[in-house]
């Protein structure tokens, strides 16, 4: 059996923070880590993603935050999902399994993340288990990025 870890990995990092996971994503393509060549890996690129995954980190302790579960929300934790672990998934592996992989990934960190944050993000308590949630992405993506295989470009 193929190894996919990373690629459910870092659909488990997208649903917890989509935009980390593409920052991490950017950090993994300016190794040569991730296979495809599309995911840009440009200082730039690199720039741009961390600082929006900052935001999103800024913005979820926001009130009006949308709940992770809405469909547009929901929706794009799964696609994120499935192009990092079509991205991570190792040489011989199957993208395309790694690609399921990811999806699953985004699913469990979607339904967890949300279970054990619970419902109310305005409290001292909800924001203090989405601070909890914002270190567990980040820890979880930098191990991901430094255990993704390097790839063979074909």
């Amino acid at each position: 059996m193929q190894d996919y870890t990373t690629s459910f990995g870092i659909g488990f990092v997208a649903g917890m923070r989509t935009m980390t996971a593409c920052a991490a994503l950017t950090w993994a393509a300016s190794t040569g880590r991730t296979r495809g060549g599309f995911i840009p890996s440009s200082p730039e690129a690199r720039t741009l993603a961390t600082a929006a995954a900052l935001a999103e980190m800024a913005g979820d302790k926001m009130p009006f935050a949308p709940d992770r579960r809405i469909p547009p929300s929901f929706a794009a934790r799964l696609v994120i999902g499935a192009v990092g672990g079509w991205a991570l998934a190792s040489q011989p592996a199957s993208p395309d399994h790694g690609a399921l992989a990811g999806v699953a990934g985004a699913l469990a960190g979607t339904l967890l993340g949300r279970a054990v944050r619970g419902p109310d993000s305005r409290t001292a308590s909800g924001r203090a288990w989405g601070l909890a949630e914002d270190v567990a992405a980040v820890c979880l993506a930098a191990a991901l990025v430094n255990a993704a295989e390097p790839q063979r470009q074909s």
